[in-house]
């Protein structure tokens, strides 16, 4: 019998702050404000997508602005924390780093500046709860002018000493080039934050490289079409940048037809460092448990590979130098334990 992978340490470095919402959550924050909800999120959840193409991220956009309405006062805000953090220690995540953009809440909150603050507060508090680890990721819009990421990432660089350990760059990565945040990374970096920019999900290995070229990328989300190139792969292997892989999510945007098309194993064998995500799991319906599940059931991944993949999440991450030996000898404790 395979060993439990709900009791292997793990660290979880690709979870977007509204994307991390419970079903059931919605429904019932929806239901009590009076807020209509489509099909596509109730009856039909969760929702078909494939945003390959502009008309289907549109709708995944759509869905997911229409969700983070009904966050709308700031006990929604521990809840939703509080919740995330619990799913997340049911999972055996010892870790979080969740990523937000206050600009999505600004106008709700009192801006930027309370947005986060109130988020850093929810946050330490769900973990205390949770008896888990939590920190936080600013993340900039690929949509938004690169002045507003400029902005962020002063913002973020403030709370370094507070639970902001990244900075990061989401949405449609079609939309504009790295080099044009560029600016907002150095000034991130120069604070100390990790630069954890999305590439190499609806763009090939050229959108991977630029994350790490002109950005200065630490780890990468998603990045699984740097499989596509040998020589990128053995630059991240050789540089041991990490790729955030989110199985579930691939399949969901349609970036794959199946959870066996991700290229995981081939990353995984030629050196890649990878820490498995959920990214969403609101919209695309699995948590982080899920894909290690994958790891063994589409990837036939051994126990000890699948203890190597939580190895990597965790030496990738930000947690504090106690935290990683300590989630290290839990790893090794639970490959030592019989099956």
């Amino acid at each position: 019998m395979a060993r439990s992978l709900h009791t292997l340490p793990k660290a979880h470095l690709h979870l977007h702050f509204t994307g991390s919402m419970r079903h059931a959550t919605l429904i019932e924050l929806a239901r009590e404000q009076g807020l209509h909800l489509p099909d596509a999120l109730e009856e039909d959840w969760p929702p078909k997508l494939r945003a390959t193409d502009e008309r289907g991220w549109f709708r995944f956009q759509r869905l997911y602005d229409i969700a983070r309405s009904v966050l709308g006062r700031p006990d929604h805000v521990y809840r939703l924390l509080r919740e995330t953090a619990r799913d997340e220690a049911a999972a055996g995540s010892r870790w979080l780093e969740i990523q937000v953009d206050p600009s999505g809440y600004a106008h709700r909150f009192g801006g930027l500046t309370a947005t986060l603050e109130l988020v850093l507060d929810a946050a330490r508090r769900a973990a205390d709860e949770a008896g888990i680890g939590i920190a936080v990721v600013v993340a900039a819009n690929r949509t938004r002018h690169p002045l507003d990421a400029n902005t962020l990432a002063r913002l973020a660089s403030q709370y370094t000493d507070q639970g902001v350990v990244g900075f990061g760059l989401s949405n449609d990565e079609r939309r504009a080039q790295a080099r044009d945040f560029e600016r907002a990374f150095r000034i991130a970096k120069r604070a100390g934050l990790l630069a954890v920019p999305h590439g190499g999900e609806l763009l090939g290995p050229r959108s991977v490289a630029q994350c790490v070229d002109d950005l200065g990328a630490d780890r990468v989300g998603h990045g699984v079409r740097a499989a596509e190139d040998r020589r990128l792969m053995e630059r991240l292997a050789d540089r041991q940048i990490c790729c955030e892989v989110c199985p579930t999510s691939n399949v969901g945007l349609g970036v794959v037809e199946r959870a066996s098309d991700v290229p995981l194993r081939r990353l995984f064998d030629a050196g890649v460092p990878i820490a498995l995500g959920s990214d969403d799991p609101l919209l695309f319906g699995a948590r982080l448990l899920r894909q290690y599940e994958l790891a063994r059931e589409a990837y036939g991944f051994s126990d000890a590979e699948v203890a190597e993949l939580a190895r990597q999440s965790i030496r990738s991450s930000a947690a504090p130098d106690s935290v990683r030996k300590e989630l290290m000898r839990g790893i090794d404790d639970w490959l030592a334990s019989p099956e």
